[in-house]
């Protein structure tokens, strides 16, 4: 045991390469000192093999690895290539082919393991040595191969920079990070003790440096986007009528690459020229949102009132560990300007500095990506120091212009882009200078709003447009009270800083109003005639209480536009001439509601100002008709004269974002579906438990969500706090 296999002489590369193969999935165990890790490490790149012949092979090496330990073997190697390329100043090229090959060969048995698992603690790994093992000297036997394997994994990405020479090194490694993390597929949506995760495990337990440095290139990385380097070493992409090995990946031939990066992924997986600044952000977003659920046991003592005696009991309890790499995320500095440093504050530990202002243009630029989105919402919802850079940019639109662009079209967009979107806002709309800032940008068109031509309005009026219009969608298609919520809240928080609301937003505004008051009087005979028909045919029905449940939501909901038509006409109505042009425009829409409990008292607030105006229009003499150019004139004169009297001032409402207490729930499967959707990362669906799949789609599965959708089966995992 431990000779190198001989080959037959004078054989092409091919079949070379397949007898290599065919050895290491077989029965006969080398030891790592031979010259066979030599030799199958050499392969050339641009060998295929048959799908079916991978299969099979994969299959072979699952009966053999329990003898052979080669998955182990092979990963060490991995280590070792990775440790020479990192400490050697420039590497022979053979280097990094070998550590791609490595790369390649454990990937693909390492996930056919993860899929076909049998067992709950991934015993089929073996990342172990045979006891009998002859251990070269270079072997260090003081840590787990899951452990030493990250370190290096995430050592060679921190420290070695991207080049032409690495840079298919450093997206096989990220590849190779995918599959090592994509145990959390197999369990549920709720972290629990008995999850299996040895490499994310691995990757949380470096030291605090590492992490940082990590999280430091994945960022840059995603920043820098650097493309695919055309070099004839790898065959990245064809050159002329040769395909290269991206091109072979995202076809759907019925071979592959014969150390077969496009097994582990799909058909539609394609060879994107940002494909590293891709995976480095679907990497950096799996990493930041995973949660441990580890076990405490703790000492309880019962005492009994018939004895002096106490009986200690053991408790156990579940909390879920701290995670490093959303901690650096969330305490990162611009690398321009840190205010902590001002402040004259210590930072623990070392800080990842990036620069702000090529992630905020990088993020303006690609949220149409979902993946993207979530990155923003990581930052502004976590990061202080970003939220606020973001709040004091004066080119906003850069931001704001795509995610109400992807509002816009939300019909094509899924409910969970839509609420990520809409949390963004309500964050942002949390500050007032935001706000204020908002109404001074003027935007010469929106080509894309097709409904009403929008010349020369502001970002301000553009948001509270898009807002409405999303609340009308929401009534239609998804009626989902939480994106109500939060599109109200949002507009809320921006009601007293408007200034100068253009007609067609103020329109909008007090038409919000009527389209919530008929989805309100809907619900109110609807609940009425249930209950007459509860009343005489005596049944126990619920359906009457769950409609009262809902009229009530509805006037909460029409409570929160009337104060935000208050915080307007109380605190900015001089400002804003359209917004009481509209209110007087369609007054009759108030008259049902004003001896409403909940609303008098708002409503006092409204006729009080459309009283103040329509007595003066009374008065006035005209030649003529009233057009809508006079009435709006006639108002701003009168603006001039308005100081207020008797009207009552409210509290204002300010509404602020919580996550909740496990967000991991909603996050951990988002965030995976994500990368499923856009990296071509496949994985045999029936293994999958983290979230629901379609068994029964075509060959093409997809990982998608329904409205609504939620691992719960409710959206919960967002608080809104109304501020006293």
């Amino acid at each position: 045991m431990g000779a190198v296999p001989s080959t037959p002489r004078q054989t092409s590369s091919s079949e070379t390469a397949e007898y290599l193969i065919a050895t290491f999935v077989g029965e006969k165990s080398f030891p790592l000192a031979s010259d066979f890790w030599q030799k199958l490490l050499e392969l050339p790149l641009s060998l295929r093999w048959p799908a079916h012949r991978v299969r099979e092979a994969c299959n072979l090496f699952a009966q053999n690895n329990c003898y052979t330990r080669h998955l182990a073997k092979i990963l060490i190697h991995l280590v070792w290539c990775l440790q020479e390329a990192i400490r050697t100043s420039s590497p022979p090229s053979d280097l990094y082919m070998k550590a791609v090959n490595a790369v390649y060969i454990s990937s693909v048995f390492l996930k056919y393991t993860f899929e076909n698992s049998r067992s709950e603690n991934l015993h089929e790994l073996f990342l172990s040595l045979d006891e009998t093992e002859p251990i070269p000297s270079a072997f260090a036997t003081d840590q787990t191969i899951e452990n030493l394997v990250m370190h290096n994994v995430l050592s060679f990405i921190a420290s070695v920079d991207v080049s032409s020479d690495t840079y298919l090194l450093h997206q096989e490694l990220l590849n190779f990070l995918l599959v090592a993390m994509s145990t959390q597929l197999l369990s549920g949506p709720t972290p629990g003790p008995k999850d299996v995760n040895p490499f994310i495990d691995a990757a949380m337990s470096q030291e605090i440096s590492l992490v940082s440095s990590v999280v430091h290139r994945l960022l840059l990385n995603y920043i820098t986007q650097p493309h695919v380097p055309l070099s004839r070493a790898y065959s990245i992409f064809s050159e002329g009528s040769q395909p290269g090995v991206l091109e072979r990946v995202g076809s759907a031939a019925a071979s592959i690459v014969l150390l077969p990066f496009n097994y582990l992924v799909s058909s539609n997986g394609g060879g994107s020229r940002k494909q590293l600044a891709e995976s480095s952000l679907h990497v950096l977003l799996i990493l930041i949102h995973y949660r441990k659920c580890l076990v405490n046991e703790e000492s309880v003592t019962i005492r009994s009132n018939e004895s002096v005696t106490s009986d200690p009991l053991s408790k156990l309890s579940t909390h879920l560990s701290d995670n490093p790499y959303c901690k650096v995320l969330v305490n990162a500095r611009d690398i321009e300007f840190d205010r902590v440093d001002v402040e004259g504050n210590a930072n623990n530990g070392p800080v990842v500095r990036v620069p702000f202002a090529s992630l905020f243009d990088i993020l303006g630029t690609c949220l149409a990506d979902e993946t993207a989105v979530l990155l923003l919402y990581s930052l502004v919802q976590g990061n202080s120091d970003f939220l606020e850079y973001v709040l004091v940019r004066t080119d906003l639109d850069t931001l704001l212009m795509p995610i109400l662009e992807t509002l816009y079209n939300a019909s094509r967009r899924t409910s969970n882009q839509i609420y990520m979107l809409l949390i963004i806002l309500l964050i942002l709309s949390q500050d007032s200078s935001f706000n204020a800032s908002i109404h001074k940008m003027i935007l010469p068109g929106v080509p894309w709003y097709k409904e009403h031509r929008l010349h020369r309005t502001t970002l301000g009026s553009l948001m509270v447009i898009i807002l409405i219009r999303t609340v009308q969608y929401n009534l239609s298609k998804l009626r989902d009270v939480y994106l109500h919520t939060t599109c109200l809240a949002t507009l809320a928080n921006m009601a007293p800083h408007v200034h100068r609301l253009s007609a067609y937003a103020s329109q909008r505004l007090v038409s919000l109003f009527y389209m919530l008051s008929r989805k309100y009087n809907k619900l109110a005979e609807l609940r009425e005639v249930k209950l007459h028909v509860k009343v005489n045919s005596r049944e126990q029905d619920n359906a009457g209480d769950d409609m009262s449940a809902e009229l009530q939501i509805y006037t909460d909901f029409l409570r929160i536009v009337l104060e935000i038509l208050n915080a307007i006409l109380t605190y900015a109505l001089p400002r804003n001439p359209e917004v009481v042009y509209a209110i007087m425009h369609r007054q009759e829409i108030f008259q049902p509601f004003k001896n409403h409990p909940r609303f008098n008292e708002l409503l006092e607030n409204i006729y009080n100002v459309l009283d103040f105006f329509n007595i003066r229009m009374d008065a006035q003499t005209l030649d003529g008709e009233w057009s809508v150019e006079k009435v709006l004139q006639f108002i701003i004169n009168n603006c001039r004269s308005w100081r207020g009297e008797g009207m009552k001032v409210f509290t204002q409402l300010h509404f602020s974002y919580e996550q909740e207490s496990h967000p991991e729930e909603f996050f951990i499967p988002y965030v995976w579906q994500l990368v499923m959707a856009r990296s071509g990362f496949s994985f045999n669906p029936s293994a999958i438990s983290l979230f629901p799949v379609d068994l029964h789609a075509d060959k093409e599965i997809r990982y998608g969500w329904e409205p609504n959708a939620h691992p719960n089966g409710e959206v919960n995992e967002i608080n809104l706090h109304l501020d006293p």
